[in-house]
């Protein structure tokens, strides 16, 4: 059998002020022409559709749109669907009545029974292939402590929780199996060794737990796929433990790197293959320049940008790329903006992002030592403002902006 893997799709994210519907309605239109020409079995999407849990109605029919049109075009399809720490469980499982009779399944909270008991048999869904079972999907959402067994005695609870519940289930799918049938597992996670994308990642940290081990997988599963890491990678190097990455660059971080989806084939119980297909870009991305530079040579860069390959003629500006600027400074420039604005005028971009780097700012830097931080309380207005300006710029405010500050800190005062 043969199904996509893909995770991550956010429907519903801007880039800094730039709306992202149009990239993401490409997607799904290669997606479905992609699950055509591949003749998939099935589609597995590993948590994170929406970009956060309280998506616009526009996002939600963007989405429940497409599983109408794959189903039309593939009526053998099988769908699986989990939630992401982004999603809302209950609000992606609302549809569930509807989507179980077009051959659709949503996990998007911990089944439990009327006891109280995880309902196993709700977590594992079968995968078809000519009308027969052909393998058993452990279809597991993110998980909260409040979702996982408890574990007495266990040194990390919510770990040993997260293990005994990856063994329950593959335990029930295996007293489903017959013979020739193979177990694949879905989950959104963070695996111990996984490669984050800067900038675009929110970090699962739950209990003092950072990541979770490969161990927790049994034997028995041909293939796992992953959902929260935006780039696509193997688990600790192993073929069989994958995250398909997003399908669309999520920040600037990522402007080189090549999205995609998984196209994986079973063949009886074991895995065959995993082939990447790589997703096209609707919109482009642009870093100007790749490292920070003083302003003159940025500048440069922008007034003798060559944008040939880069724009097609008569899309529209929906689809100019979007620009992102690095440039070094001694100091703040009010107008900087501007000036960036003038030297990119006429030209078919979208400037987003401004990311200024000053003399001994470093990314981990942890400010004053807690000791001698004052608590808020214990502080003037003006003082914050002065920390702030200190820990942003590496230097003393300036006595005009000071007197700026202050004369709009007392605006109100008179009256």
């Amino acid at each position: 059998m043969r199904f996509i893997h893909t995770s991550d799709w956010h429907l519903g994210q801007t880039l800094h002020s730039a709306e992202r519907g149009l990239e993401h309605q490409h997607f799904l239109d290669w997606l479905c022409n992609t699950l055509e020409q591949q003749q998939a079995d099935a589609l597995l999407i590993a948590g994170d559709v929406f970009d956060n849990a309280n998506p616009s109605a526009t996002s939600q029919k963007q989405f429940y749109r497409f599983l109408q049109q794959a189903k039309t075009r593939l009526p053998a399809l099988d769908i699986v669907i989990i939630a992401g720490n982004h999603d809302s469980p209950g609000r992606l499982e609302a549809p569930g009545p509807l989507l179980d009779g077009m051959g659709v399944s949503v996990v998007g909270l911990v089944p439990r029974l009327a006891d109280g008991s995880i309902n196993l048999a709700s977590m594992v869904v079968p995968l078809h292939q000519d009308g027969k079972v052909t393998a058993w999907c452990l279809a597991i959402p993110f998980l909260r402590p409040g979702d996982v067994p408890r574990v007495d005695n266990a040194a990390d609870p919510y770990m040993a929780g997260i293990a005994r519940l990856y063994q329950d289930v593959t335990q029930y799918a295996l007293s489903l199996r017959q013979p020739g049938q193979a177990i694949i597992a879905m989950g959104h996670c963070h695996m111990v060794g996984g490669e984050i994308s800067e900038d675009s990642e929110r970090r699962i940290v739950i209990g003092g737990t950072e990541a979770l081990s490969a161990n927790m997988f049994d034997a028995s599963i041909c293939y796992a796929a992953l959902g929260h890491l935006h780039l696509s990678q193997r688990v600790g190097r192993q073929e069989h433990l994958r995250y398909c990455g997003s399908p669309l660059p999520l920040s600037f971080a990522e402007v080189d790197y090549q999205h995609q989806v998984l196209c994986v084939d079973i063949d009886g119980e074991q895995l065959r293959q995993v082939t990447p297909l790589h997703v096209p870009r609707a919109v482009q991305l642009l870093r100007i320049p790749r490292q920070p530079a003083p302003l003159p040579a940025v500048l440069d860069a922008l007034d003798s940008l060559d944008l040939s390959g880069l724009v097609t003629a008569n899309q529209g500006p929906q689809y100019d790329p979007y620009l992102e600027v690095r440039v070094k400074l001694d100091a703040p420039e009010p107008g900087l903006r501007t000036r960036i604005d003038s030297y990119i005028a006429g030209k078919p971009l979208r400037l987003l992002k401004i990311d200024p780097h000053y003399p001994g700012k470093t990314g981990d830097e942890k400010g004053e030592p807690a000791a001698e931080q004052d608590t808020l309380d214990k502080l003037q207005p003006e003082d914050i403002f002065r920390r702030l300006y200190q820990g942003k710029y590496q230097q003393n405010a300036p006595a005009d902006m000071l007197q700026a500050f202050n004369e709009v800190l007392h605006e109100g005062d008179a009256s």
